[in-house]
């Protein structure tokens, strides 16, 4: 299979319907319809109108258009709460793939869904609810921050966070990584005070237009869209003690349900790595709270005996047809990392 595989890529060029040739065989015996199935889950956060000069690699329209295009010539897709129950009754069709996004940014709407619509390809939006309607996470206010700055230097010493050369695009784009590696894991009150006392730094407010409204998040689902509960606050589970990891995902629940009119039955763990950002406790919650289905950040494709509770997600960044369609054949057979029981 391998062998095969390799020589696929070997063939690779601008011509999709090549790829698809020898990918399509391929990927209908790694993943086959029935009881033998599997289940890919591709994950997207941000969609930009163009190419983001600071993240020249994030995805925008003419990217994501091109890569729903080879997903499509390449799978079924599926709505992620369908594919959940055709996985547990082993009915998948062959290639069966389901689409997400993560945390709730307005490009969704405005750049994503008018894409999904043209191509009639559905999604699953998992949302933070608490950071609708101008809210900015923690992330996005430190990116914002440094994105910003004026001159050659940066000074966070005094909260901890060092001094960072910021007179290239390169430079900034590695002060950002420092900096969001080293407030990753705080307590959630003391990362976003400290992102804050950044962001007081910045000579220019801030945009607050980055997360979906809940008009947006209502367009989003009245188009036939899912919607998942994804926290309110987006805290590391992990760090929480229980009784705060419930509320944050029973309050995010509520508002999506208050805001959309309809049942929000699938959860998305924040971060979403087993064992550092949620447990087997979380997941033991996911299923106590009655959703159906719970996704994490680990790769790999969910099988007929994967946990319903810690299906993995999965996103090449490859740029070539080839390559991209090489990776996910690859990860169908991925050895799934779960929580530790």
């Amino acid at each position: 299979m391998d062998d095969r595989i390799d020589a696929g890529v070997r063939a690779d060029s601008a011509d999709q319907s090549k790829v698809a040739a020898w990918l399509k065989p391929v990927l209908g015996t790694l993943s086959p319809a029935g009881a033998r199935g599997r289940l890919t889950i591709l994950m997207f956060h941000h969609v930009h109108p163009a190419c983001d000069p600071l993240f020249p690699g994030d995805m925008h329209a003419g990217v994501f258009r091109e890569r729903l295009e080879w997903i499509r010539d390449w799978f079924n897709v599926l709505p992620l709460e369908d594919a959940v129950a055709a996985l547990r009754r082993r009915t998948l069709p062959a290639r069966a793939l389901a689409i997400t996004f993560d945390d709730g940014y307005a490009d969704n709407c405005t750049v994503a869904l008018p894409i999904l619509l043209e191509m009639k390809l559905h999604a699953t939006f998992f949302i933070a609810s608490a950071f609708l309607d101008g809210g900015r996470m923690w992330n996005d206010t430190v990116i914002e921050t440094i994105r910003g700055a004026s001159g050659s230097e940066f000074d966070l010493s005094a909260l901890g966070l060092g001094r960072h050369a910021i007179g290239s695009l390169e430079t900034r784009r590695r002060a950002i990584q420092v900096v969001l590696s080293r407030l990753k894991y705080l307590n959630p009150v003391e990362r976003q005070a400290r992102a804050d006392a950044a962001a007081a730094q910045a000579p220019t407010p801030l945009p607050n237009d980055l997360m979906l409204t809940r008009t947006q998040l209502r367009d989003i689902a009245a188009a036939g869209m899912g919607i998942g509960a994804h926290t309110a606050h987006h805290p590391i589970l992990a760090a929480l003690s229980d009784v705060e990891a419930r509320r944050e995902i029973v309050d995010g629940r509520e508002a999506l349900v208050e805001i959309v009119r309809q049942p929000v039955n699938l959860f998305a763990y924040p971060n979403g790595r087993p064992n550092t950002d949620y447990t087997t406790a979380h997941a033991r919650l996911a299923e106590e709270l009655g959703f159906i289905a719970a996704v994490s950040t680990a790769p790999g494709a969910a099988r007929a005996s994967s946990t319903c509770y810690q299906l993995p997600r999965f996103t090449p960044w490859d740029r070539t047809p080839g390559r991209y369609g090489l990776r996910l054949a690859r990860n169908l057979f991925t050895r799934v990392q779960t929580a530790a029981p």
